[in-house]
């Protein structure tokens, strides 16, 4: 097998790390180097909303893979090291720092950017987003006992974000547009019990848009739209989403829309360059998955497909979220769902939702119920034919459905 001899890896998120270790596991002997906009070790993202903004995780603790696997795994780290083109015909790259580097193989791992506010001033100072290590570290200096925090966006970040200063004392106000947040994503019935958990803790929910912010006497001023009154804050935390970091490969001239398009094996529109992660966008997907455990999956695609080895098919996506001591899990695609069916009692706040299409489980979503998340991923990957009924029955054996 003609094996590249050098693969570039742009990026050093989960994706980009579990490309390289995808490529050694596979016997890949050449060289590979891992580019690194940011100075340190790779680390773990999504600790920076929870542990790390608590206070109980430091960077140390975070990290996707100790110093020395690195070495051991022969990964040259660039840490500190932007690339600013790529050269796709050329088999190549250039570093920020003006040098041609060779590469027969590029892997773009680049994730996104947070969404800034896009209201006027919304570039203030106050105003934080939450995407890196260092963002953490300025956020969490600011989320004092007592402080005036206003997070907007309800999604997984704000959420777990508004969570969490409230636990450390804040007094929270938590805004968004969206009556409840993620009903496409989990259903209404889930969503809606983990949106009302805000409220039942002690933070101010407003459904409405953020019009404009501005400095006033009263600290940071907050105008909503079609409301009649201006929430002041002493911090503004954005959590509306990211936006795909596609700019490398627009200028290289890749197929770009909603993020870098990919086939099977991560390979873009040139067949020497692959995309993994938060970037990249299936052929023939609606979305991107930006979550954990799909960039862990790119990443191994994406070394069986630089290989040249059939890559292997993964289950439907699963993710994960924790807020007010109460974990989210979610596997399939709920919109695929033509009816629901609720086990357990919601009223206790633990209960499953799983969404059918022609008696076969497409999607589900949990709060505080793993095992049952567990049954359904392996439901929604084998396609079983269920009955509604034993799905509802608390009484019943979800495992007795896979047999």
């Amino acid at each position: 097998m003609n094996h590249p001899r050098r693969i570039a890896v742009v990026g050093a998120g989960l994706a980009a790390v579990s490309t390289c270790d995808a490529l050694r596991a596979q016997g890949y002997d050449g060289e590979l180097v891992l580019y690194s906009a940011e100075r340190g070790l790779p680390y773990d993202r999504p600790p920076l909303s929870k542990d790390v903004l608590l206070g109980k995780a430091r960077r140390e603790d975070v990290l996707l893979r100790p110093e020395q696997w690195y070495e051991e795994r022969r990964v040259d780290l660039r840490e500190g090291t932007p690339v600013r083109a790529i050269r796709r015909d050329a088999g190549g790259l250039e570093p920020a720092d003006g040098s041609v580097v060779n590469a027969d193989r590029i892997v773009l791992a680049t994730g996104g950017t947070p969404r800034p506010l896009p209201v006027p001033g919304g570039d203030d100072p106050a105003v934080h987003p939450l995407r890196t290590w260092e963002d953490a570290e300025r956020l969490r200096e600011r989320l004092l006992p007592g402080a005036r925090v206003a997070v907007v966006g309800a999604g997984l970040i704000g959420a777990e974000t508004a969570a969490v200063a409230h636990a450390l004392g804040c007094r929270v106000t938590l805004i968004d547009p969206v009556a409840v947040p993620l009903a496409a994503v989990v259903g209404e019935d889930i969503a809606g019990a983990l949106h009302a958990r805000h409220t039942d803790e002690g933070i101010e929910v407003i459904t409405a848009g953020v019009e404009r912010v501005e400095r006033g006497s009263a600290g940071v001023l907050l105008h909503l739209v079609g409301h009649g009154r201006v929430v002041a804050a002493d911090t503004v935390v954005v959590g509306i989403g990211i936006r795909p970091a596609t700019e490398l490969a627009e200028a290289a001239g890749l197929t770009v829309d909603n993020g870098i398009v990919v086939h099977a094996g991560g390979r873009t529109s040139h067949p020497n360059v692959f995309a993994v992660g938060d970037v990249a966008r299936r052929e023939g997907h609606r979305v991107r998955h930006e979550h954990w455990e799909a960039a862990q999956r790119d990443g191994e695609a994406a070394a069986f497909g630089i290989l040249g080895l059939p890559v292997p098919e993964h289950g439907a996506p699963w993710f994960w979220s924790d807020r007010h001591g109460s974990r989210l899990e979610a596997v399939g695609t709920m919109a695929l769902a033509e009816r629901t069916v609720v086990r357990g009692d919601p009223g206790s706040g633990a209960f499953t939702v799983f969404g059918l299409r022609a008696d076969q489980v497409v999607a589900a979503a949990a709060i505080d119920r793993a095992r049952d998340a567990k049954a359904a991923r392996r439901l929604v990957d084998r396609g079983i034919v269920v009955d509604a009924g034993r799905l509802a029955d608390e009484g019943a054996d979800l495992r007795a459905l896979l047999r």
